[in-house]
């Protein structure tokens, strides 16, 4: 069985499902490469409107492989092949180019992203789960940073996502403590959008999604860089991108099939052209 499960629903969901659950869908084995290839999949398939990242089993990802951190920590030594900082340098490129390609690219890519929260999101998988642009929790589900449970300093935006969620002081915080947060207090601190009964999340989900799937694809696209660029831009210069979207938008179809709609009073159907 595949390290993770893609396929792509009949309304444009891209549901993507993190399939290790004897290990709480720990980022081991082919699961980081798998989750990468999919994301850019969903980047360039243009049937893909919105992508759902959820877990199997009890848990959404409990982040790193612990088991074979410690294997990982020898290897850095060097593999008597390579000088150990040789070996230093390869891991920090591997893991830079591995976040790149899996949390920015969940942040990044120009369609809506939901994580669908069934249990466990912890560390790195904490990290995956606030890159995407909306969290849907189970009520089992829990979340927390924990790096400093296993002496790491966090990666994968943790840190970058975390702040803007929850403030800057209360991220220190979470990092500095490695608390566990039920969900209901992780919606209270905005962590997450919505807390749904465990029976109730895939519908949940699926209902958001599809609601998402029959708008704009091009339109969310232009808001989603726009949103991105406004975390780290001044006003000026977000106001500047904001005129180049909206102009941008204003020439695609779904914006005159919804200026027509609008004049014939009935409810636009959206074709992502």
């Amino acid at each position: 069985m595949s390290d993770v499960l893609f396929e792509v629903r009949g309304s444009g969901i891209a549901w993507i499902t993190l399939n290790r659950p004897e290990s709480l869908n720990a980022m081991g084995g082919e699961l980081m490469a798998l989750l990468a290839k999919h994301l850019d999949e969903c980047r360039w398939n243009s049937e893909v409107r919105c992508v759902v990242l959820t877990g199997a089993g009890r848990a959404f990802c409990a982040g790193g492989d612990v088991k074979n951190m410690a294997a990982a920590t020898d290897g850095a030594r060097g593999d008597g092949r390579r000088s150990p900082a040789a070996s230093f340098a390869r891991g920090v490129d591997e893991l830079r180019e591995s976040q790149r390609r899996t949390s920015y690219a969940l942040h990044t890519i120009p369609k809506p992203t939901i994580a669908m929260v069934n249990g466990h999101a912890v560390g790195a998988g904490l990290s995956l789960a606030l890159a995407c642009d909306v969290r849907i929790a189970s009520e089992r589900a829990k979340f927390g940073t924990v790096f400093r449970n296993v002496g790491f300093s966090g990666d994968f935006g943790g840190s970058y996502y975390l702040q803007r969620l929850v403030g800057n002081e209360r991220a220190r915080l979470l990092y500095f403590t490695g608390q566990i947060l039920e969900a209901e207090e992780a919606h209270k601190l905005g962590m997450v959008s919505k807390v749904v009964a465990p029976e109730q999340l895939e519908e949940e989900t699926m209902a958001l999604a599809s609601l998402i799937a029959s708008g704009p694809a091009l339109a969310y696209a232009r808001m989603k860089e726009n949103l991105n660029r406004a975390e780290t831009s001044d006003l000026l210069t977000l106001l500047e991108q904001e005129a180049l979207n909206m102009r941008l938008s204003g020439t695609t179809s779904d914006h005159r099939e919804a200026a027509r709609a609008f004049v014939e009073k009935r409810t636009p159907t959206f074709s992502g052209e």
